[in-house]
């Protein structure tokens, strides 16, 4: 009962971050709408300085407010997955995706719960969903869906969860953009084709602690916290690569960095912007409070010891 306790709690910060490497895509501070990610003009991107450029997609990518998304994530020997769907962040983040995990340690205990590992992720102001499908459902009365608010997930997760919490409850989502803007070190690195799409890449790196810093509001505490976890998992820089398109909107983000279990990999490609996202919640007879499956699990665990 226990080691399923722990797998409980590495899928809720599994969900979290095949949320987190697709929603990095553009601020929301320009009010006009934009459609489409292909565009033969020459846009103001290709012309412009790096940082006039950027500061031109963060914007243009903002005021589209949704996407489909697609794309790989892997975290050293924890997890890889990919991941498809639709995001909406014109007011916090609501979204679905289907995640599929494909290799780690994550892979190995879905198996063992069961699970073909493919599962369905809602994405909420307050939280998300996961559904576990039916190996879940034989063991829990039928409640196929596990519900996590962020609160929760900032709880398990220390100050690692208190800054995601802050990021999906405080911020818009345009960390890949706004990340190379704060880091002092992009560069326009050419002309290049992505999917059939002619985009400019930018790339820089950027101090992982020292930007979470910037872009939350998380006290001196929890920051010192953050940066202690940060230095024992080994994380310190990573590398970040965007390509835009004509119109001045991101068509794919790429991440980079070193942890202590190995690469830390992330591929994002964005598409139809402006397209429409609803979201519901799932039926509430076939969800599962995360808090409450864990005090379930934890009083049968010592149940089981006494």
């Amino acid at each position: 009962m226990l080691s399923n306790t722990v797998r409980r709690v590495g899928l809720s910060v599994a969900v979290a971050a095949a949320l987190t490497s697709v929603a990095a895509c553009g601020g929301s501070d320009d009010g006009g709408k934009a459609k489409g990610t292909s565009g033969s003009g020459a846009g103001s991107v290709a012309k412009a300085n790096p940082i006039a450029a950027l500061i031109a997609v963060q914007k243009k990518t903002g005021s589209a407010h949704s996407a489909k998304v697609e794309g790989t994530t892997s975290l050293g020997t924890a997890m890889s997955m990919k991941q498809s769907g639709v995001m909406d962040w014109s007011d916090g983040i609501t979204g679905s995706m289907q995640i599929t995990y494909t290799g780690g340690d994550m892979a190995d205990s879905m198996k063992q719960l069961g699970s073909n590992g493919t599962m369905e992720a809602r994405y909420f102001k307050d939280g998300y969903a996961a559904d576990m499908g039916d190996a879940m459902a034989q063991q829990t009365g039928g409640k196929r869906w596990i519900s996590y608010s962020y609160d929760d997930l900032a709880q398990i997760g220390g100050a690692s969860g208190a800054a995601l919490k802050d990021q999906m409850q405080n911020t818009t989502p345009d960390q890949g953009v706004k990340s190379l803007l704060a880091s002092g070190d992009v560069k326009k690195v050419g002309q290049e084709d992505v999917r059939g799409v002619t985009t400019t890449h930018y790339s820089g790196t950027v101090d992982v602690a020292d930007l979470t810093a910037k872009n939350s509001s998380l006290d001196a505490d929890e920051l010192a916290a953050l940066k202690k976890q940060l230095a024992d998992a080994g994380i310190s820089t990573e590398t970040v690569d965007i390509w835009v398109d004509g119109d001045d909107l991101l068509v794919k983000k790429t991440e980079r960095g070193q942890m202590k279990t190995g690469e830390l990999n992330s591929t994002v490609f964005y598409s139809d912007y402006g397209t429409k996202v609803s979201v519901e919640r799932p039926p509430a007879d076939q969800t599962i409070e995360f808090t409450e499956l864990m005090k379930q699990q934890q009083g049968a665990s010592t149940g089981a010891t006494s």
